[in-house]
């Protein structure tokens, strides 16, 4: 099995995927086990002085003035996790909650929260054992962190709340930690805070959100130029010198991805040879790659700033290499935050430009000698048209997710925190457009592979051709009278998802990026 080791200078998002979809096994660096067992001292010889430290030997947020007794200490630590761990409605996916603890403990492996190795280790020790906290979809509004999420996972800590096991049956998490051998922590000074501050949630999911935007952008350069083809276009357009004028490298690539996907087919460039003859192809066709491209230099973007998060330590207050324990302001997900919503807005402009290249591809007035909706017998048959319905559907519910969350603020805790990010919540509505443009980019291979098999006679690139055959063994069905239209998007939809198009594509055009 894949180990992951965690120092004290971060994780890759490449660890990230191994360990919230992989379930890569994790490993304490000596380095980082040393560097908590350093910070701990701080901890513990602040924890002794008479005089409040926050965090450690006082209140949390408005409660902050009141300073606690020893004896209460502990009580305290455990408290703010049990009234913390407030969270509601359906249940977040698995591997948002193993990517979410492994952020954690990557802040906590740090050496700058304060906590001890024994409780990174149990940390490791139950991501290892497969266990995954119950957590709910509400309860985090993305400032003093990810709180209500990350007190669900430090409840399982304590032995406490429910939990998935290994064999993705939910029970008592006390139950789950003994079965595996883990003893439940009892936490001490500042541990219970440690554990629920930071943007681990909404930066797991900025990370998993750029590895299938990745893969889901190449599928819809193919689709793209699938459907050049199948209407009959020019690919003079995505000639390099063309893009090398205007510099913005997503679109350079985008443009590559298509021109790779089109070399040899026998289906382009028939504009004198039809009775309406073109001097253009349409936005959507010729400007594809411009659109993608802009998507593409977005997550370029947003994976700048996920780096920079996964190689920061996020809490407050924190512990510094000099012994001093300072209160901060670094747990606001405002930079996660707006990356999340940009990335919305680009997914939903790309489903829009897929949609309207589908439509043409429907529209006999549009389609350059396509049947009506692409249908075996039109009037008998339907075709595709309620497929490009379903698709401008989803369209439309994209654009509602685009709207961004970070915009938005709601004062909380006495208006001590009076300002907060929303970044959890622009997180999950991505999740919700990436599962979107999944199917729309599916839609579009559907109809687009079709229009091309309606071009008898003409001879499509060998890629394409690829495509096609990889699609109609996987179950995504060609021209022909109508039938149950479901099943057959519901294998175009995994024939996306699982990058089987990619799969099928690349042994012909080499490396697409």
């Amino acid at each position: 099995m894949h180990t992951v080791v965690v120092g004290t200078s971060g994780v890759t998002a490449e660890d990230v995927i191994a360990v919230a979809r992989g379930n890569a096994r994790i490993e304490l660096s000596g380095e980082a086990l040393d560097a908590l067992a350093r910070a701990r001292e701080i901890v513990e010889a602040l924890a002794a002085k008479p005089e409040p430290v926050y965090g450690v030997s006082t209140g949390f947020g408005a409660l902050a003035s009141r300073h606690i007794s020893p004896e209460l200490r502990a009580q305290l630590q455990r408290n703010i996790v049990r009234s913390h761990a407030a969270g509601m409605g359906p249940r977040v996916e698995r591997e948002v909650v193993r990517a979410l603890m492994f952020l954690r403990l990557k802040t906590v492996a740090s050496g700058h929260t304060g906590v001890r190795p024994s409780v990174a280790q149990t940390m490791a020790d139950v991501l290892n054992a497969g266990i995954t906290p119950v957590v709910h979809e509400y309860g985090s509004l993305g400032c003093s962190g990810d709180l209500a999420p990350l007190s669900h996972c430090a409840l399982a800590l304590m032995g406490e709340g429910d939990a998935e096991g290994p064999d993705g049956t939910v029970r008592p998490a006390g139950e789950l930690l003994a079965e595996a051998g883990i003893e439940p922590v009892e936490l001490r000074e500042k541990e219970g805070l440690a554990l629920l501050n930071g943007t681990d949630g909404m930066l797991g999911m900025l990370v998993m959100a750029l590895a299938d935007l990745g893969k889901l952008y190449t599928s819809a350069d193919i689709t793209a130029a699938l459907t050049l083809e199948a209407l009959l276009g020019t690919e003079k357009v995505l000639a390099p010198e063309l893009h090398a004028i205007r510099p913005h490298p997503g679109q350079g690539a985008s443009a590559a991805n298509m021109a790779a996907v089109l070399a040899g087919s026998g289906l382009t460039g028939h504009f004198q040879e039809e009775s309406a003859p073109r001097v253009q192809d349409a936005y959507s066709v010729r400007c594809a790659p411009q659109v993608a491209g802009a998507g593409r230099d977005t997550m370029a973007h947003a994976a700048l700033v996920a780096s920079r998060e996964l190689a920061a330590s996020v809490d407050n207050p924190v512990v510094l290499p000099d012994g001093r324990v300072e209160s901060n302001g670094n747990f606001p997900g405002a930079p996660v935050a707006y990356v999340l919503d940009f990335l919305a807005i680009a997914a939903a402009d790309l489903g829009s430009i897929a949609e309207r290249r589908t439509d043409r591809l429907l529209d006999k007035n549009r389609s350059h000698g396509l049947p009506p909706f692409l249908a075996d017998d039109a009037g008998v048959d339907s075709g595709l048209m309620i497929a490009q319905y379903t698709q401008a559907a989803l369209v439309s519910e994209m654009k509602r997710l685009a709207v961004p969350a970070s915009a938005d603020s709601i004062p909380s805790s006495a208006m001590q925190e009076d300002h907060v990010s929303m970044g959890w919540s622009a997180a999950r509505k991505l999740r919700t457009a990436i599962d979107n443009l999944t199917r729309i980019i599916a839609i579009e291979l559907y109809a687009a592979t079709r229009a091309i098999e309606l071009r008898h006679g003409l001879t499509p690139a060998p890629a394409s051709r690829a495509a096609i055959a990889a699609a109609r063994a996987a179950g995504v069905q060609g021209p022909g009278p109508d039938r149950f239209l479901a099943p057959d998007l519901a294998a175009a939809d995994e024939f996306i998802r699982t990058g089987a198009l990619l799969a099928a594509v690349e042994p012909v055009t080499g490396p697409l990026a």
